[in-house]
């Protein structure tokens, strides 16, 4: 293993203990379940609090600080003069009024997209300043029509106000709150001369500098992990759809500190949408010396297994007994309450 390798494995035990030793209100309680370092789990504001508010917004944000995240996580895309801004999509018209904007009609177009054809209105066709001018939608408003009220009211956050935001959480003293950005598209903003590896690293150096904040860094795609290694030893987390075998986990372990991991490589659902017993994957990656982080945990009974449906603490228990170090979640308050549930009772 590289010594780069190892002072980012360092820094994700760090990063995953940090919140404990500066939360009193959560330093005593033992954890009952076994986690790579000893520590409870993180919880993870996916998007922010985008249970309740627009996704990547700042309002999701400062809700998701307010209810307790160890973590808020803002995915990156890269607009034309290179800023790095909170979206889940290079393509905006999915979480933003973009197409409702006469003055960017003629923008829309059809790319390739790591080897899909999207239509829409693409991040590295805007300046920073023309995205300033969009505002907000919610992605799932069917599912969340209240979230919907709130379409029009937010602008579009850039990585260093998210860092920012957390900066000043921490700064109170009362807590560090981290943050775990994703590299989205890495490959394709590289093909257009938009690499966003190193401009991620120099924020994230920024930051350190600043205010020390707890840190992770994720990426499906594993060369893009290998290029931000080159200039940042922030821990990496590898993301996962498709379930490895435990002679490739610990191959993968050389090259990053943790997984980040669909739910169903934990807990597969059966053909009618439940969830049972857990796979050996947590105690695969342990033993190979990587954290296990599952995505995503929403409330919304359309969201949940089927034998769990009215129970999202229930499915935070199952996989927290699992031993996972961290969950991704839309509804962070959730996560916190029933993780300090389970403390208070082991």
């Amino acid at each position: 293993m590289s010594l780069g390798c190892d002072a980012a494995r360092r820094r994700l035990l760090v990063a995953s203990a940090a919140w404990t030793a500066t939360s009193p209100s959560l330093a005593q309680p033992r954890w009952p379940h076994r986690t790579l370092g000893g520590a409870r789990p993180v919880v993870i504001a996916h998007r922010g609090a985008s249970g309740y508010r627009p996704e990547h917004t700042l309002a999701a944000y400062e809700l998701a600080i307010e209810q307790g995240a160890d973590f808020i996580e803002p995915d990156l895309v890269v607009t034309r003069d290179g800023a790095l801004i909170a979206r889940h999509e290079n393509e905006l018209s999915l979480t933003t009024d973009v197409a409702s904007r006469a003055q960017f009609a003629e923008r829309r177009r059809t790319q390739m997209v790591d080897g899909r054809s999207v239509s829409g209105w693409f991040s590295e066709d805007f300046t920073l300043e023309e995205i300033r001018a969009l505002r907000a939608t919610e992605r799932f408003a069917r599912e969340r029509p209240r979230n919907a009220e709130f379409d029009g009211r937010f602008g579009i956050a850039t990585l260093d106000e998210v860092i920012a935001l957390a900066a000043r959480a921490s700064g109170s003293g009362e807590r560090r709150v981290g943050v775990y950005p994703e590299l989205k598209y890495a490959a394709h903003f590289a093909s257009l001369g938009l690499a966003p590896e190193k401009r991620l690293a120099e924020a994230l150096k920024a930051a350190g500098a600043r205010a020390s904040l707890p840190l992770f860094v994720q990426s499906f795609e594993l060369h893009a992990l290998r290029r931000f290694a080159e200039v940042s030893d922030v821990p990496r987390m590898m993301l996962l759809a498709r379930p490895l075998a435990a002679a490739e986990l610990r191959e993968l372990s050389t090259q990053v500190q943790g997984i980040g991991v669909a739910k169903a490589l934990v807990y597969p659902r059966n053909a009618e949408g439940a969830i049972d017993a857990p796979t050996s994957l947590v105690e695969d990656a342990h033993a190979a010396g990587l954290a296990v982080h599952a995505w995503t945990f929403r409330s919304e009974d359309v969201f949940l297994p089927a034998n769990l449906r009215g129970q999202p603490q229930r499915e935070l228990e199952m996989f927290f007994a699992a031993g996972v170090d961290g969950v991704f979640t839309d509804f962070p308050d959730t996560a916190v309450a029933q993780r300090r549930a389970l403390a208070r009772t082991a």
